[in-house]
């Protein structure tokens, strides 16, 4: 390869370099975050690390328009299908590996300022670039610090923003506490958010990035608080549904309150004759349960016609849990009374079983056991029929015929 094609070489490759970089300064100074970062109020380490971000951006820029000149003037003397003349390698090698542009000095403060000090030497295309990199990757890795707080965040926002505007038509009526909550709630909303906003940086904790990340903002953002207030807003918003409903339902409540009442009382009732026959028949029986107590529809409606949703919701719980417990009673009133009356039939069929066997033994004319078998008869087929005292007599006249066949 010729000096010339080198040369032209190594101008194509600055070139491609510079375009580069323009692309991404030009993304990054017109990237949404930066954006939005120039135009707000800023506060606490976002204010200080931004203020330090954008100062260090300005000099990048400054630092790309001295580079872009000197690479301009390389393009100038060697691009394109132009090779560059023999005449002009010297200055061409000079701008391409010698010091040739000023990187613009931070200000100095006078009383550290040398007398004789002319700024920093000239430096070269490469460590002007390297410069740049490193310049251009502090203030991307503030960028995309600020960014991942803001969309991390912005997830349990949103939800909570989409759950209290879908509330807050229902809130009215419900009762001070509710709107109460309600307002703190959108309060502690709107203060989150605006903390977030104006000082993101805040909730970045460092730590270990993913792997390959670019701009080395290794770390996530700390959305527990916002997590906590997305909870307690799907909590509130949970109850403002609930209230509502009542709100709604409150008639057609209170009246199929009533009618389950009633239901249960006439469930109850028979239950009741079942259990007054049996024990006519059958005993002991569990004693009877006491009854329903006349559930408080005119203060429920009272309640209702208030608007006291909450205290009402409470009462028609309250009334329910009783009318369910009362229901539960009559059940087992039922059944204790269908029970006592398989006991006693059991029982007949076991004495009908045992007379069997002791004729089958010889034993029926056995003066004990035809002794035993009536007196379990008479207990069994004598109402009211004591199932205890009964089940004894059963239990000794099958001891008796045993007996018997243990003598033969």
């Amino acid at each position: 390869m010729t000096p010339e094609q080198a040369a032209a070489e190594r101008v194509t490759k600055v070139l491609t370099e510079r375009d580069a970089i323009q692309s991404n300064l030009l993304e990054l100074d017109g990237s949404f975050t930066k954006r939005v970062l120039d135009g707000a109020t800023l506060t606490g380490q976002t204010r200080d690390r931004w203020a330090t971000a954008s100062a260090a951006l300005a000099n990048l820029w400054e630092t790309f328009l001295a580079y872009s000149a000197v690479v301009d003037r390389v393009a100038a003397l060697g691009s394109g299908n132009r090779r560059p003349a023999r005449k002009d390698l010297p200055e061409l090698k000079a701008l391409l590996e010698g010091g040739c542009l000023q990187l613009p000095d931070a200000q100095v403060p006078l009383a550290r300022r040398d007398l004789a000090a002319t700024g920093r030497p000239p430096v070269t295309l490469a460590a002007a670039v390297t410069a740049m990199r490193t310049a251009f990757t502090g203030v991307a890795r503030v960028t995309s610090q600020i960014e991942a707080v803001w969309t991390a965040v912005g997830v349990p926002f949103d939800a909570a923003t989409a759950e209290l505007a879908r509330c807050r038509p229902l809130v009215s009526g419900l009762g001070q506490d509710i709107e109460a909550d309600f307002r703190a709630a959108e309060a502690d909303l709107q203060a989150q958010r605006d903390a977030a906003n104006a000082d993101p940086l805040a909730l970045w904790r460092p730590g270990q990035g993913s792997a390959g990340a670019s701009t080395g903002a290794a770390g996530q953002a700390d959305t527990s608080a916002a997590e906590r207030l997305r909870a307690q807003v799907a909590q509130l918003s949970a109850r403002i549904t609930e209230l509502d409903r009542v709100r709604r339902q409150a008639r057609a409540s209170i009246d199929a309150l009533a009618a389950a009442a009633t239901a249960a009382r006439a469930a109850r009732q028979e239950a009741v004759g079942a259990w007054r026959e049996t024990s006519a028949r059958v005993g002991p029986l569990p004693p009877l349960p006491p009854g329903l107590a006349d559930a408080p529809l005119a203060g429920l409606g009272t309640l209702a016609s208030r608007g006291q949703w909450r205290q009402l919701e409470t009462e028609l719980g309250r009334c329910e849990a009783e009318l369910a417990r009362f229901g539960r009673e009559t059940d087992e009133l039922r059944a204790s009374a269908s029970a006592a009356l398989n006991q006693r039939d059991e029982l007949r069929g076991l004495l009908r079983a045992y007379k069997a066997k002791a004729a089958r033994l010889g034993a029926a004319e056995d003066a004990n056991v035809a002794a035993r078998y009536d007196e379990a008869h008479a207990l069994l087929w004598t109402a009211p029929c004591d199932l205890a005292v009964a089940q004894a007599a059963v239990a000794t006249y099958q001891r008796a015929i045993l007996a018997t066949e243990g003598q033969r």
